[in-house]
C-alpha cells in the first residue's frame, strides 16, 4: 500500500497512463481524484476502481483551464481533506509536420495543452500541498524533449515537452525546502490512444526501441507511483526516463 490515504490528483485518467495509474494508485490506497476532458469515460474509471473496494471521484474540464485547475484542488479537500500529490499526465501531439507547414493554431494548442497547463497545475496544486507540509508533483514529459535525436515533425511536441523539463526542475529547487517534491516522467512510445491503432507504425516505432517493443500504460504507470510514493522521498527535480531505451540509442 505505497500511497495509503494519500490524495492524489490524476489528470488525462480517463485512457492510457492516467487510467493505468487510476487503477494502480487505488490499488495501492490513495483517494483518487481524477481528471480529464471525457466526463463519460472517467465517470466509467471511478466506478470501477469504486466496485474494487478503492476511492476515487471525478471532476471533467480542460487541464488548459485555470479554473479547472483549482476545481481539482477544491474538490481534492473538499471529499478528502486535502492533497498529497499529483500525477499531471495530460497531454497531445499535435500536428505531425515540419514547421513551415505547422499551423499557428497547432503550436499553441500543444504549448497550451502540455506545458502552460502544468504551470496552471503547479499554480493550483504548491499552495494545497504547503498547506499539507509537503508532498510530490510527476508531470508527464517525454524522451523526445530530452533527446530526441531530431525525430521530424515533432517540433511543437518536442519543445512542450523539453520546456516541461527545464519548468519541473526549476520548480523543484524552489520548493525543495517546503518538502515539496516536483519531478517529470519520460516515457518512450506506449501503447496509448495518441499511438493510434496503425499496427505498421506500431511495429516501426517499436523495432526504434532497444527492446524491440513499446511500453505497456501499467509499465509507466509504475514509475509514476515510485515518484509518488516514500521510496524517492531524495529524489526532485528529476527527469526519469522509462523508455525502452530509446534515448539511449539517440545519444
Amino acid at each position: 500500500m505505497e500511497l495509503e490515504n494519500k490524495t492524489i490528483i490524476i489528470t488525462g485518467a480517463s485512457s492510457g497512463i492516467g487510467k493505468a495509474a487510476a487503477m494502480l494508485f487505488a490499488r495501492e490506497g490513495a483517494n483518487l481524484v481524477l481528471g480529464a476532458r471525457r466526463a463519460p469515460e472517467l465517470e466509467a474509471v471511478t466506478v470501477e476502481i469504486k466496485a474494487n473496494g478503492g476511492r476515487a471521484t471525478f471532476i471533467a474540464g480542460d487541464v488548459t483551464d485555470a479554473a479547472y485547475s483549482v476545481a481539482l484542488v477544491e474538490l481534492a479537500s473538499a471529499e478528502f481533506g486535502g492533497l498529497d500529490g499529483a500525477f499531471n499526465n495530460a497531454g497531445t501531439m499535435g500536428e505531425n509536420c515540419p514547421i513551415p507547414d505547422m499551423t499557428v493554431e497547432n503550436w499553441h494548442a500543444v504549448m497550451e495543452t502540455n506545458l502552460t497547463s502544468a504551470f496552471l497545475s503547479a499554480k493550483a496544486q504548491i499552495p494545497a500541498l504547503q498547506k499539507r507540509g509537503g508532498g510530490s508533483i510527476v508531470f508527464t514529459s517525454s524522451f523526445v524533449g530530452y533527446t530526441n535525436g531530431g525525430l521530424p515533425g515533432m517540433g511543437a511536441y518536442a519543445a512542450s515537452k523539453a520546456g516541461l523539463i527545464g519548468l519541473t526542475q526549476s520548480m523543484a529547487t524552489q520548493h525543495a525546502v517546503e518538502n515539496i517534491r516536483i519531478n517529470s516522467l519520460l516515457p518512450g512510445g506506449t501503447r496509448t490512444p495518441m499511438l493510434g491503432d496503425d499496427p505498421d507504425a506500431e511495429a516501426f516505432i517499436s523495432n526504434l526501441h532497444p527492446l524491440k517493443r513499446i511500453g505497456r500504460p501499467e509499465e509507466i504507470a509504475q514509475a509514476a507511483l515510485f515518484l509518488l510514493s516514500d521510496r524517492s522521498t531524495f529524489m526532485t527535480g528529476s527527469p526519469m526516463i522509462v523508455d525502452g531505451a530509446m534515448s539511449v540509442r539517440l545519444l
